[in-house]
């Protein structure tokens, strides 16, 4: 995935048609994407000086607003894959806790860049909503006029609908990390994997 990614994850310039839908339906995958990516968007384009100079209230904006979206420990098992059979959950959960403090700096990393000429398009469910995966399909337009498609995969939880991928120009973020950190708890065990994300020491691509 490109570094732009980040930003596209979270920002929309669009006015929403279905705004009220969205209100009516909010426990719905794509009520959820349009309500939380429109008021990440009202925030950094009101606040975005203030953010630029103070970057932790950025990355508190990101925890507050998406991380609550993302089944983080759910995405953490499919990210070890093989590697996670044996790993015991107080162990997975310490490494969910690292991928999310991850993934809080990196999206709010790229929100600093923000364009208020980038567009995304949620587009409206396609077929029954299926428990165990529901695809939310959304299109971004950049400021050179291309549009890539960002789709998000849902399942439904205890707690409501959760994101637990992303797919953008048919690239999974769960596959991109895995194909990372598999190996490397394969090689070295889940202690040091830990360890290496919270210090910053394991370089991750997108």
């Amino acid at each position: 995935m490109k570094t732009w990614i980040s930003l596209l994850l979270l920002c929309s310039t669009c006015a929403f048609s279905h705004e009220l839908l969205a209100r009516n339906q909010a426990e719905e995958p794509v009520a959820l994407v349009e309500q939380i990516t429109g008021r990440i968007f009202s925030d950094i384009s009101e606040n975005l000086e203030i953010y630029t100079a103070n970057p932790e209230g950025l990355q508190e904006l990101v925890r507050t607003e998406l991380i609550p979206l993302l089944d983080i420990a759910f995405a953490s098992r499919l990210i070890l894959g093989r590697a996670g059979r044996d790993i015991d959950q107080p162990k997975i959960d310490e490494f969910a806790n690292a991928m999310t403090e991850l993934l809080i700096d990196r999206y709010a990393a790229g929100l600093l860049h923000f364009n208020s000429e980038i567009e995304l398009q949620v587009l409206p469910q396609r077929g029954e909503l299926n428990e165990k995966v529901t695809q939310v399909r959304s299109r971004v337009k950049l400021s050179n006029g291309k549009e890539a498609p960002v789709d998000y995969a849902f399942h439904k939880t205890a707690d409501g609908w959760k994101a637990f991928d992303v797919i953008i120009e048919g690239i999974s973020y769960i596959t991109t990390y895995r194909n990372q950190i598999m190996p490397e708890v394969q090689a070295n065990g889940i202690d040091s994997v830990i360890q290496r994300l919270n210090k910053g020491e394991l370089e991750l691509s997108d």
